[in-house]
């Protein structure tokens, strides 16, 4: 039976259990005493306290609910909801593996309630629930792996208390994203709408993308797992008894919140080591699903697997097949990692949900990094770049989103939002089109050229309207040791590593093994929004390499700052769902790199750069060019690489212009 409890009220009464005690002793009370607080901490307990008051005034406080799933295990959740309802309630659901406890042990103060205030206010019960295997919640952690099933479960335990109208919506950004599409798939009557924000890892298959959750892009690895994985997959963690009460758990909660405090690496040189499945293992890191086997649905072991392993198919990420049939709001972001992919998804459901639903998905793409939305200001800075006043009021459209939905009202902001809101970025604007890309959208090619010396900043690489000439190839050497080294991009959790965003690209493109095209000047203003691929014909003396490709707006004042990027792995090159291939020395191939979404206007003078090359490390793993497993290889061979331009030989890049009134 659920029982309120207000936070800010004295938790020390009745019993408690022998390690809940011993930790309000050791921990609560020496650190407490001895902790000397700044003013500015002074001043975000007072804020906390009254936001904490503000919610018992308003709200029934339910927390460490421990909610039995099919198997079994419980989930731990913290309930709140309207406490003068006239009648019942929707629920807006919360579901992540990160850490909501009401309580700031460090701080020895409430945490933030503010979200869950703000819900309340609004009419809704708030449900926060870690997954699986985190924090108070039960059973071992799959990331995306048992979702689908708790997932299911937990909207049919809300649906079924007496506070709800029988309605629940998901939100949230990152991994609190993921989860919803594949159990939104399962097409549970209670799960009424959705909004996922920054979603990627939640896509397993989609078009031509078998990025399998993020873990991919064009076959290679993309990195930011290794850093993220080493704070989730904690297998062997505190646990408390099954028969532990609920206000024991809350008790326990002002002692301690069960969150992992990881001893720091330091990424920069960490994910150079080799192999690379014994990353983790080389900085003292938890045992898990990264590298090791598990008794878990899909087994484990994810740096094994290749991007259309069985093993992506029998855990929690939604693929193309899998239905979508409610109404969606989509949030994403032009530097965040897996735009694409995202925009695939969200045509995806377009395409096959039924008419009704397929006019109730509505996306807005934002120049921010991953999960920024909300942090734009007047002058939003994507790393170096300035892209102006990119602010929008997100709430506002959420909550109007959800009493649509939920509520079943009139919603003025959701009724005037258009189907996709764009940001325009060198002109910083947002724009609005009924289709993503735009249907007056029409591709452009422009093709590689040079003199066969392309290398370099200072080299005599072109883009040009029409192939042609002789082929005059350029040629590099990749060293596997020696990577180009990632600056900027899209991307996420790669600690110090990574700057993400964008940046002058000019001081590393006087690196040698990284072959520069320019095109002309543009003589007026080009709005280039919408899918980017680039096609080449290259050869090379390793069995497999990679290429790499960065698009770049070019300024009068001769700055260059990245757009975005792509990889390919060329054993891939002919489907990832075909048996690997191999290249031969002297024979030329041809690749076309899936294609990536971006929107910028270039403004006359401006030029666009294309710079290609054979790494981008440690964003994507680093090739090793020997047609191995790759991941658990410790050396590598140098691979010279090429790449050919000419009639018979037409690389080029295809991008995507949306055309302008002329005043």
């Amino acid at each position: 039976m659920l029982t309120t409890r207000p936070a800010l009220r004295p938790l020390m009464t009745g019993s408690s259990v022998v390690l809940a005690a011993c930790c309000l002793a050791l921990v609560a009370g020496p650190v407490a005493a001895q902790q000397v607080l700044t003013p500015e901490q002074k001043a975000t307990i007072a804020k906390r306290e009254d936001i904490e008051r503000q919610l018992e005034a308003v709200a029934v406080v339910d927390r460490k609910v421990m909610v039995k799933m099919r198997d079994g295990k419980r989930m731990a959740a913290d309930v709140y909801r309207p406490k003068n309802a006239t009648g019942k309630v929707p629920t807006i659901f919360v579901r992540t593996p990160y850490n909501f406890n009401f309580w700031d042990v460090k701080l020895g103060a409430p945490s933030d309630m503010s979200r869950q205030l703000t819900a309340v206010k609004h009419g809704y019960a708030y449900v926060d629930m870690n997954e699986r295997g985190h924090y108070f919640s039960e059973g071992n952690y799959e990331i995306l792996g048992a979702p689908v099933s708790d997932g299911v479960d937990a909207v049919r335990w809300m649906t079924s208390q007496p506070w709800s109208n029988g309605k629940v919506g998901t939100t949230g950004c990152s991994s609190t994203a993921e989860w919803q599409m594949a159990v939104v798939a399962q097409n549970e009557p209670g799960l009424a709408a959705f909004n996922v924000q920054g979603f990627g890892a939640g896509v397993g298959r989609v078009g031509p993308f078998y990025e399998q959750g993020n873990w991919f892009r064009g076959g290679a690895v993309q990195m930011l797992f290794q850093a993220w994985i080493y704070g989730e997959q904690n297998q062997v963690r505190p646990m408390f008894p099954t028969n532990t009460s609920q206000a024991d758990l809350i008790r326990a909660s002002k002692a301690f919140d069960l969150d992992p405090q990881m001893p720091p690496v330091d990424w920069d040189k960490a994910f150079w080591h080799l192999p690379e499945k014994d990353i983790l293992k080389a900085v003292d890191g938890p045992k898990g699903i990264f590298a090791d086997a598990m008794d878990v649905p899909t087994g484990g072991n994810m740096i094994a697997r290749t991007p259309n392993s069985p093993a992506w198919y029998k855990g929690g990420l939604w693929h193309e097949n899998m239905k979508i049939d409610r109404p969606g709001l989509w949030f994403m972001s032009w530097f965040d990692v897996s735009v694409s992919p995202n925009l695939a998804a969200y045509n995806r459901v377009r395409a096959t949900a039924s008419k009704e639903v397929a006019d109730q998905q509505y996306a807005i793409i934002a120049p921010s990094l991953h999960c920024g939305f909300t942090r734009a200001t007047e002058h939003t800075m994507i790393g170096d770049l300035d892209v102006g006043d990119a602010r929008f009021d997100y709430e506002s459209l959420v909550f109007g989103w959800f009493d649509k939905f939920l509520k079943g009202v009139d919603s003025p902001v959701v009724d005037k939002q258009p189907k996709v809101m764009y940001y325009v970025m060198g002109e910083n604007k947002w724009h609005d089109s009924a289709t993503w890309p735009p249907a007056n959208a029409t591709p452009r090619d422009l093709f590689l050229t040079s003199g066969g010396k392309a290398n370099t900043l200072y080299g005599d690489g072109k883009l040009v309207a029409a192939a042609g000439g002789t082929d005059q190839p350029d040629r590099f050497v990749y060293d596997p040791m020696n990577p180009v080294t990632t600056l900027g991009g899209g991307g996420c959790c790669q600690g110090t590593a990574v700057k993400f965003g964008s940046f002058d690209q000019n001081p590393q493109l006087a690196r040698n093994d990284i072959l520069v095209y320019d095109s002309e000047p543009f003589k007026e203003a080009t709005e280039v929004s919408g899918p980017i691929t680039v096609t080449l014909y290259v050869s090379s003396d390793a069995k497999d390499t990679d290429f790499t490709f960065k698009v770049m707006d070019v300024g009068t004042d001769g700055k260059a700052f990245n757009l975005t990027e792509n990889i390919q792995r060329m054993r891939y090159r002919e489907g990832y769902d075909k048996p690997p291939v191999w290249m031969k020395d002297g024979e030329v191939y041809k690749v076309t790199f899936q294609p990536i979404d971006t929107s910028n206007l270039f403004y006359p003078g401006h030029k666009l750069r294309v710079a290609i090359s054979s790494s981008n490390f440690p964003r994507f793993d680093r090739n090793l060019n020997t047609g191995g497993n790759n991941y658990d290889e410790a050396s590598g061979v140098i691979a010279h690489n090429a790449v050919h331009h000419d009639a018979t030989h037409p690389s080029k890049i295809t991008f995507t212009v949306v055309p302008r009134s002329t005043p």
